[in-house]
C-alpha cells in the first residue's frame, strides 16, 4: 500500500507526468533531453525525476557518465489490476444479469 502512496504522490505533480510522458515517449533519454522540455532548473528537473524513481515509475542506467531513463510500467499496472479486477468482475456480472432480464422480458413481450 506504502508503494501506491508513493505513485499517487509522484503523479500528482503536473511536471512530474510530463516528465513521465517524455521518457515513455523517448526510452533511453538522459537528464539533458528531459531539461530540455521545461524552463526549470536541471537541479529542479532531477528533484522531479528522483521522485519518480522513487515511485518505481522511472528506472535508470548508467552508462560512463549519462544515466539512461526508462518508463516502468509495472506500479501503474499494479494499480489498475488492484482496482478494475475486482470491479470489472462486479461490474460484468451486473452487465450479464442485465442482458438476461431485457432478453427474457423482450421473450416475454413476444419477441421482435
Amino acid at each position: 500500500m506504502e508503494d501506491f502512496d508513493a505513485v499517487f504522490q509522484a503523479l500528482g505533480n503536473k511536471s512530474r507526468r510530463r516528465i513521465l510522458d517524455i521518457v515513455k515517449d523517448r526510452p533511453g533519454c538522459n537528464v539533458n533531453d528531459v531539461c530540455a522540455f521545461f524552463d526549470m532548473s536541471r537541479i529542479a528537473v532531477m528533484k522531479h525525476l528522483r521522485i519518480l524513481e522513487q515511485a518505481k515509475l522511472i528506472t535508470s542506467e548508467k552508462h560512463g557518465r549519462v544515466r539512461r531513463l526508462y518508463h516502468n510500467t509495472v506500479p501503474i499496472q499494479m494499480i489498475y489490476d488492484r482496482w478494475t479486477s475486482e470491479y470489472s468482475a462486479l461490474w460484468a456480472k451486473e452487465l450479464t444479469r442485465i442482458k438476461y432480464r431485457v432478453e427474457q422480458q423482450g421473450e416475454d413481450d413476444g419477441g421482435s
